[in-house]
């Protein structure tokens, strides 16, 4: 409790906070006074339409000079509180200044509506003056001086009241500490809204502390990787020439251990191109043009169904003739060629790959289809994540780095498209593609 009472904002955050906040406080001014102009305003009708009714109520004349008081009191605060709010100059001195003015208001009308109400025996109905209290300790952020004031404030009235009546002793004295104890719950009320948004202000700016070296440290490991991949693409493309080179000029030697340094190379060159893809910052803006996806999709499934095993079958289905779409041809391609072989590593040699190509009004849909061991419910979510943790080995052992998907989705992605994935485990596969149609 002691450290609530003396608690203050750390330093590297107390002045942003007090400045944030000296700006909200005066929002809370207009949403307040907003709130008594209404009341006020319905009060003043309802006074007018039952006027010979409700003067005949005691103290009526007072009630009548209050709610005057609060119509016009609102309607100057609400004026002075958003020409500050708009003023971009304006000093937080003076912002904090109308804050302290105008809660002492609510409070002298929260405590004149009491005062009349309980004949000038405060300690007889505190309800409305109890109920400004709060209101001020909830809605305004103030700090430890401006508390001590409006306090001092709050036992200040309570002693007028007193002075400004004839009460036995007795009773001033019981309307005195009343007023110790509503300054003490104004203090405790205040201090602790201070702490809790003062805390919460200050978790925000560690967390975006933290986010920023986050960012930071992502951006170096970005640029580590990114000379990393370009200086061993090319030795890669040494091996690679070099071993094409052999295999071209010695048609007697046992060329299976160079097919494998070959195979090896080009391997190491995709997951190099993949990190380059991932770790790009900015990316190249995509060049499209319009395909017809019919002859598109047909020409890869046929080059597919080339470099395949006869018993496995690359299906390709449509009702259309001709369907034009806004593409990038070589990414497209990539997004589909890793579809099916996606499809391929996890189904077995004597089952089809499906494709079918759909059309609806505004897109155009490619379901790519296999009938593999499909994927578990728990690893759908991680699918599309980079460096997914749903990576799998492939039947015949095939690896993955768990960027193939993640990249296939940014590629759609940048197409204007979704690519989403449909699995069932133990019964295959699909991953629906879809993209907008040209008009």
């Amino acid at each position: 409790m002691v450290t609530l009472f003396k608690y203050k904002t750390p330093g590297q955050y107390a002045e942003e906070f007090e400045e944030a906040h000296s700006r909200l406080n005066l929002r809370q001014i207009k949403t307040l006074s907003i709130m008594l102009m209404c009341i006020s305003g319905m009060v003043r009708i309802i006074g007018t339409i039952y006027h010979n009714e409700l003067s005949a109520l005691p103290r009526f004349d007072d009630y009548e000079l209050s709610n005057v008081i609060q119509i016009f009191g609102s309607i100057i605060f609400f004026s002075l509180s958003f020409f500050a709010s708009r003023s971009v100059k304006l000093k937080k001195t003076y912002r904090n200044l109308l804050t302290l003015v105008f809660i002492i208001y609510v409070l002298a009308l929260t405590f004149n509506v009491s005062y009349i109400y309980s004949f000038h025996n405060v300690k007889n109905n505190l309800a409305v003056f109890l109920l400004g209290i709060v209101v001020v300790s909830i809605f305004f952020t103030l700090k430890f001086k401006h508390v001590c004031i409006i306090a001092g404030f709050v036992v200040l009235l309570v002693v007028i009241g007193m002075l400004n009546s004839d009460l036995p002793i007795a009773q001033k004295l019981a309307n005195f500490i009343a007023g110790i104890i509503l300054a003490f719950v104004l203090y405790s009320c205040s201090r602790y809204n201070y702490f809790i948004k003062s805390q919460h202000f200050v978790q925000i700016k560690q967390l975006e502390e933290k986010n920023r070296e986050i960012q930071t440290l992502n951006h170096q490991k970005g640029e580590i990787l990114g000379f990393v991949a370009h200086d061993l693409r090319n030795p890669l493309n040494n091996i690679e020439a070099l071993s094409t080179l052999v295999l071209g000029e010695d048609h007697n030697a046992n060329t299976t251990e160079i097919q494998l340094i070959l195979a090896s190379a080009q391997h190491a060159k995709d997951i190099i191109n993949d990190l380059i893809e991932v770790v790009q910052e900015k990316k190249p803006v995509l060049k499209t043009q319009d395909i017809d996806l019919v002859g598109y999709l047909k020409q890869t499934c046929d080059n597919w169904q080339a470099n395949v095993e006869k018993s496995r079958k690359i299906n390709f289905f449509t009702a259309d003739k001709e369907l034009i779409a806004c593409i990038n041809p070589s990414k497209f391609a990539r997004v589909v060629d890793n579809l099916i072989g996606n499809g391929l590593k996890f189904s077995s040699p004597e089952t089809p790959i499906n494709i079918e190509l759909m059309t609806t009004e505004k897109n155009c849909s490619i379901r790519i289809r296999d009938y593999g061991i499909g994927i578990p419910d728990e690893l759908k979510d991680l699918l599309f994540d980079q460096f997914s943790k749903a990576g799998r080995v492939g039947l015949n052992g095939e690896k993955s780095m768990g960027l193939g998907l993640h990249i296939s989705r940014d590629i759609i992605e940048q197409h204007g498209g979704t690519l989403n994935v449909e699995s069932r485990e133990n019964e295959g596969t699909t991953f629906i593609i879809s993209v907008p149609r040209s008009k």
